[in-house]
């Protein structure tokens, strides 16, 4: 982070309200990176749309890098937060992966930027994320959640016993993003938009369905 304290009047009211500032400066941020890429966005136009300055994005968040960062430690902590909502200990099971597919479903439908974000990134081989301090250990939360649902499923004789979580975690994650990622490719080759209303009870089933099926097949 800069150590000069910026003083223009749009920083000095910044500065009155900078967990305001801060929010404002990474939702247009995060559009930007999304829709542009790390190397395409611009600070001076992500500046231009929020009410501050360049240097106020400097003194924030160190430069271009770190707010790039930032911006993928915030997607990612929305994600991380969500599922561990999921009422582990009292659901069934099987109701509680239900639970987890749809919500992970629900959530990169409705964020085509956290996506656009982690596409972007697996272009850079993830180059930022593994320079973050936060990013590291988002992931524990969730799968500690994953692993007690998947122990009480095993205990109950419900779920077979040699699922990996992480393996779990793939095979959601995959057909949420594969969905909205490759929304434009695969209308273009086989006419079916993946994110068509119509269809969309239908996806949001199958995951949890092929999730369950793989839970309970004999090994």
């Amino acid at each position: 982070m800069a150590t000069q304290t910026p003083d223009s009047p749009v920083a000095a009211s910044a500065a009155r309200d900078p967990e305001r500032t801060r929010s404002e400066i990474l939702a247009v941020a995060t559009h930007e990176f999304a829709d542009k890429g790390f190397a395409g966005a611009r600070v001076d136009e992500i500046a231009a749309k929020t009410r501050t300055t360049k240097r106020m994005i400097y003194y924030y968040f160190g430069g271009k890098e770190g707010l790039y960062i930032s911006v993928l430690e915030q997607a990612y902590t929305g994600i991380r937060a969500l599922e561990q909502q999921v009422d582990v200990e009292h659901l069934d099971p099987a109701e509680a992966i239900r639970q987890l597919t749809a919500l992970t479903f629900d959530h990169h439908e409705s964020h085509p930027d956290f996506i656009r974000l982690v596409s972007i990134e697996n272009i850079h081989r993830a180059r930022h994320i593994a320079r973050s301090e936060i990013l590291a250990g988002l992931a524990n939360p969730a799968l500690d959640a994953l692993t007690r649902i998947l122990d009480r499923g095993r205990a109950a004789g419900r779920f077979r016993d040699d699922v990996d979580p992480i393996d779990v975690h793939m095979m959601i994650s995959a057909f949420c993003v594969f969905r909205t990622a490759n929304r434009y490719t695969f209308n273009a080759i086989f006419k079916r938009d993946m994110l068509d209303p119509a269809r969309r009870d239908h996806y949001r089933t199958m995951i949890g369905d092929l999730v369950l099926e793989y839970l309970t097949a004999s090994g």
